[in-house]
């Protein structure tokens, strides 16, 4: 396939901020942004979202792109045009619009679902991790609580029957709030407290529960501060260690801040549940091995545009497969009405999925893995 065409623009995401979309071919696509970020994560742009926009639309790209290694082209020649250390550089979310766009125009070219430009071999569907109640950096209750997400894990037979599980939770969790009020990402506002708000989930006896603590987003001076009380490191494994089996959590992400790979391990050893990585590995390779050599994690979220290249992403999956780390496939914060992360979940063969419950720019991913599910159900 040839690139014939091709045009970035300026968006708006979910949170009215400014994001980028690339079209190739007639074929849109577009980066989410984050609001809680790792420090570690690829920057967004290069040097900022219009430097950007003009570089891809001066873009003259005349090799092919006729498979998903071909994008190995498509790096080397952004890294020779602007002189760049690695394709990364360009930045993330320009990185990964303009990856994303062009697997989306080769599969539109070749009569294919965009998944199946990655792996024609698909049986599983990704289980779906939603936020259902908000706190933390995604709150605005001036009375939040300190741990920025309380999710639900179905774990029925399907991706239908794990769709209406979730949703049919969050709606009871709504209705005993007795909220109206949502966040970013579409989860329930609340003044309790940590263990309130566990003690709730852990009453829905037939769906499992987890948290993202988002710690490194309050740990300051070598403490993590909750808003009673100060814990120092040790104090804090011991506490997420309490949470775990106190409230049967089947998911912990970012129980500790994102230096702390040492502290990630000894929490891992005592806990048979996943213990997962985010601000800790920020979608990295190089972080990724360290935490495997650390013993800090068996689980990872996967967020495409901490990295930007799509290429790399494959080898992080790889990687988790060899070794035994389950796979998080995940949205951001700010989000766009591209559903593209739901094929990429499923190419890649995630895991899991984490996109939400609720709010339209949500939806989309979780409607498309329902359509995706039908077409595989249709092969078999």
């Amino acid at each position: 396939m040839l690139v014939k065409e091709i045009n970035a623009r300026k968006i708006k995401d979910s949170r009215n901020e400014d994001t980028i979309e690339v079209e190739v071919n007639g074929q849109r696509a577009s980066s989410p942004s984050g609001k809680s970020k790792g420090k570690y994560e690829t920057p967004s742009y290069y040097k900022n979202i219009a430097w950007n926009i003009k570089a891809i639309n001066s873009l003259k790209i005349s090799f092919e792109i006729n498979s998903f290694s071909d994008l190995s082209k498509l790096e080397s020649y952004l890294k020779k045009q602007f002189k760049l250390k690695n394709a990364k550089e360009f930045g993330a979310n320009a990185l990964y619009a303009l990856e994303s766009a062009i697997l989306k125009a080769l599969a539109k070219n070749n009569g294919k679902e965009l998944f199946e430009i990655i792996n024609v071999v698909v049986k599983d569907i990704p289980i779906p991790v939603g936020n259902a109640i908000g706190g933390g950096l995604h709150s605005h209750f001036k009375n939040h609580p300190i741990f920025q997400e309380f999710l639900l894990i179905p774990n029925e037979k399907s991706f239908k029957e794990n769709f209406e599980r979730l949703t049919e939770t969050y709606e009871s969790l709504g209705r005993k709030l007795k909220t109206y009020k949502v966040n970013d990402e579409g989860a329930w506002e609340c003044s309790l407290d940590e263990e309130q708000v566990l003690e709730l989930l852990s009453s829905y006896k037939e769906i499992n529960i987890g948290i993202d603590t988002a710690s490194s987003s309050f740990f300051k001076k070598d403490k993590y501060h909750y808003k009673k009380i100060k814990r120092k490191n040790n104090e804090q494994i011991n506490y997420i260690d309490y949470l775990i089996n106190k409230f049967n959590i089947y998911y912990m992400e970012d129980p500790l801040q994102e230096e702390d790979f040492k502290g990630f391990s000894k929490i891992k050893r005592t806990s048979r549940n996943l213990i997962v990585g985010d601000d800790l590995t920020v979608t990295h390779i190089d972080r990724l091995k360290k935490a495997i050599k650390e013993n800090s994690i068996n689980s990872i979220i996967i967020k495409p545009n901490q990295n930007g290249s799509l290429m790399e992403l494959k080898e992080i999956f790889e990687i988790c497969r060899k070794n035994k780390i389950k796979t998080v496939m995940s949205h951001r914060s700010g989000e766009t009405f591209d559903n593209a992360l739901a094929d990429y979940a499923v190419g890649f063969g995630a895991d899991f999925i984490k996109c939400g419950i609720a709010t339209k720019w949500r939806e989309v991913k979780l409607n498309r893995l329902l359509e995706i599910e039908r077409i595989l159900d249709k092969r078999v």
